[in-house]
């Protein structure tokens, strides 16, 4: 008889500015149909906002990052601290529905499982623009119009809703520090990058995409205009060319080339109807988030061509120390 996995939830937070939305990120994870066995809340270098949730949350683990600054880096620390099978991350201004755990844990029961990330729709504080193309809501760290509707093996997850096997990110090293969000630093792809150093490490291990695990993922009204939309893109380009440093580029862009042949033609023909609003800004939208992401990327391989690489540290083996206190250092990457 199969019995179900252990599940530690992992939110990360680096600013007391967000304090609501974490609040309201706990308070989605603790309203779980079937509870989660521990809350793990990371934060990133702020002593600050440490100390207000350790005070004010009781029967949450608050931790600290005891990794490098950086979303990585916390992420690492929270899964050297859990305890159980599972490790899932939600993001600190994301809120789960109430059946998120149920549905990501229903799927491992199948050994070759390693990872179940789910649906992230977009909350938009203000209005979402009428010119914004869904097909580019990975920009604001949602799914994106071209993703699969129903439960299907993919490349890699959203970070925003994602877990994994513990044992599985420990055995392929944990997320890339050199690699990932810092502060409000708009550059990614960690998730990426893991996910493909764990498909490399089990050519038959599955990432299964569940979109009924779904979460709320807030959009403030800076993220909802084309300074921000064009800056994203760009430093999508530069993270997509981080990732095809370290995993070459035929795995690191085998998603995007599909995206660039399908989604995106499918997007401009379907602005290219007559009577739909706003539909020449959406194709300028379009035009502009292909172009600055492919400049980027191109810019970030010229650049990592000529710099050494950093070096990587992965979380601590299983079965390392998990107290909140002293987490186990974290080793260098094996080579």
């Amino acid at each position: 008889m199969n019995t179900a996995p252990s599940l530690s939830v992992v939110v990360c937070a680096y600013t007391l500015d967000r304090w609501d939305d974490i609040r309201s990120a706990i308070a989605s994870v603790r309203a779980q149909n079937r509870p989660a066995n521990e809350i793990l809340l990371v934060i990133d270098h702020c002593p600050e906002l440490y100390e207000l949730a350790s005070t004010s949350m009781p029967g949450i683990r608050v931790i600290p990052n005891r990794e490098r600054k950086g979303l990585s880096g916390a992420r690492n620390t929270g899964v050297a601290a859990a305890r159980c099978d599972v490790v899932a991350f939600l993001d600190d201004d994301a809120a789960a529905d109430p059946d998120w755990t149920d549905r990501m844990l229903e799927h491992y029961s199948d050994p070759r499982v390693v990872g179940v990330g789910g649906l992230v729709r977009p909350w938009w504080v203000t209005h979402r623009p009428v010119w914004f193309p869904p097909e580019f809501d990975w920009v604001v760290g949602c799914s994106y119009r071209g993703l699969p509707e129903r439960p299907a093996p993919v490349r890699n997850f959203i970070g925003a809703n994602m877990s994994f096997r513990r044992s599985e990110m420990v055995l392929a090293g944990g997320f890339r520090t050199d690699l990932g969000r810092v502060g409000t630093r708009p550059l990614g792809c960690e998730e990426t990058e893991l996910c493909l150093r764990i498909a490399a490490r089990r050519p038959d291990a599955v990432l299964l995409y569940e979109p009924a695990a779904a979460v709320r993922h807030r959009v403030p009204g800076t993220r909802s205009n084309w300074a921000y939309f064009r800056s994203r893109c760009y430093a999508e380009g530069l993270s997509k060319a981080l990732v095809a440093r370290h995993s070459g580029s035929r795995a690191a862009l085998a998603s995007e080339r599909t995206y660039l042949r399908s989604t995106i033609p499918r997007a401009f023909a379907r602005n290219l109807q007559p009577g739909r609003p706003g539909s020449l800004r959406t194709l300028a939208a379009l035009s502009t988030g292909v172009c600055a992401t492919v400049a980027g990327y191109a810019v970030g391989r010229i650049h990592s061509l000529s710099s050494p690489s950093a070096p990587h540290r992965p979380p601590p083996p299983v079965g390392g120390s998990s107290t909140d206190e002293a987490p186990v250092p974290v080793g260098r990457s094996r080579p």
